[in-house]
């Protein structure tokens, strides 16, 4: 081992056992270009530091393995149990201390993974470092869009749910932590990246529940998506935009409500994405036919946005709005009559249809299977069960604790001294506004 290392190690060994975390993680930063160069020997850096005691200087050296493992062509599996060891073994402490660069490391651990065709075997890894970092369950931070792209891409969401399913009250950014920590944000990659990571969260967030099928709580994602305030338009938001269309339209059977204040959708979204416009038009139309052509035309663009899988639950959830239709109109109806009124291929397709709508709560109805006959009926449910009484004070409490939350967060911004001091200048500029004004010349003039 050179001895630039040896002084690293020295170094690392030193500051840490007299607790100087803090001066350890200014320093450390200077020494990862020293580290990247000498990539083949930092296995024997490792073999001298403990990850418990040593945490901060093991961190500086995953960082710079991860830096160089594209272009030093390392061993998968090698550089994954290593990551995993870490996050397993590490110092929460003294990792509070370089957040920045832990950020960092599992931006480059997430895309190495993916590089290799390892997803599976980073989501864990990922879990556990959001459980390590975040100081509340209901804080963001930009590991959340890595482990969802994991999750996408090994199509394994038993993980990522219920980091999904926890409403976000705080967010983390690098650029916090490094002003927090008084670094430079030139030295880290990701300074400048944090709305580019909060946008990924909500955009891969969406495709989850899509995938699982939960269209509320994907439309949800994909509206803080492309409601966020921006100047420009961002790939990430055009893209979030096109699935929030067709989500819409399978959830509410029309374009979902967007905030009138966002003015990046009618300035750059809508003339990008006029494919999808066309589809919801079409859709309004309640014609399956017409709709079914609408995607065949556009059939190119949908497989090259990846929609394609999305278009087609568009059709199916149009022929449900059609059949939920019939309800209103009829008592009873023949398949083959169901089949025609929504534009299905055969009663077989209809009886498939109306069957799953029943499994799932959708309709109410039932066959008669010897004459073909559909009896549609009214919701039995009378609202008078223990289930039903669980089911509406669970739903209260939620609500109760989701009004203290928004209290809470109220009197955190009304306490601001930012906030305050923005308030009272605008009372100070209201108040100059009411005295009139003098000129020395006629305006008009």
């Amino acid at each position: 081992m050179g001895s630039a290392l040896e002084n690293y190690v020295n170094q690392v060994r030193t500051l840490s056992a007299s607790g100087s975390y803090r001066e350890l993680a200014e320093e450390l930063p200077e020494s990862l270009s020293l580290l990247a160069r000498n990539w083949m020997i930092l296995d024997n850096v490792l073999e001298t530091l403990d990850m418990q005691q040593h945490t901060l200087g093991v961190l500086y050296v995953l960082l710079a393995k991860l830096h160089s493992a594209t272009t030093a062509n390392a061993e998968p599996v090698q550089l994954i149990q290593l990551m995993r060891d870490f996050v397993q073994r590490n110092n929460a402490e003294q990792l509070r201390f370089a957040v920045c660069a832990f950020y960092e490391t599992c931006h480059l651990f997430s895309e190495f993974v993916v590089q290799k065709n390892f997803s599976i075997l980073g989501i864990r890894i990922l879990s556990r470092a959001i459980d390590q970092i975040r100081q509340l369950d209901t804080q963001l931070t930009p590991i959340h869009a890595d482990l969802c792209l994991l999750s996408l891409k090994a199509k394994n969401f038993s993980v990522v749910l219920p980091y999904l399913d926890t409403d976000i009250t705080d967010i983390s950014t690098v650029a916090a932590e490094c002003k927090t920590q008084q670094q430079q944000q030139s030295q880290h990659a990701d300074a400048n990246n944090d709305a580019k990571y909060f946008l990924l969260y909500y955009y891969y967030g969406g495709m989850i529940y899509t995938a699982v099928k939960n269209y509320e709580r994907a439309l949800y994602f994909f509206e803080v998506c492309i409601t966020t305030p921006a100047m420009a338009m961002s790939h990430i938001m055009l893209e979030a935009y096109k699935k929030f269309l067709m989500v819409s339209l399978i959830v509410e059977g029309k374009i979902a409500y967007i905030p009138k204040n966002t003015q990046v959708i009618g300035r750059f979204m809508k003339p990008m994405a006029n494919h999808y416009h066309d589809l919801v038009n079409v859709y309004a139309n309640s014609s399956s036919e017409e709709l079914r052509i609408i995607i065949l035309k556009y059939s190119e663009a949908f497989t090259r946005d990846n929609n394609m899988g999305l278009a087609k639950q568009v059709a199916t959830s149009l022929y449900k709005r059609n059949i939920q239709r019939l309800t209103k109109t009829f008592l009873t109806l023949s398949l083959s009559d169901v089949a025609s009124r929504v534009q299905l291929s055969s009663a077989v397709e209809a009886e498939r249809y109306i069957l799953n709508m029943i499994k799932s709560g959708e309709i109410y109805a039932s066959i008669n299977q010897k004459d073909g006959m559909v009896l549609f009926k009214d919701d039995p449910e009378k609202y008078n069960s223990p289930d039903m009484f669980l089911n509406v004070q669970t739903n209260i409490t939620h609500v109760l604790d989701q009004v203290r939350q928004i209290n809470k967060m109220e009197e955190e911004i009304i306490l601001n001294p930012m906030y305050v001091k923005k308030a009272l200048g605008s009372q100070d500029d209201d108040l100059t506004s009411q005295h009139p004004k003098t000129f020395s010349g006629d305006p008009t003039d």
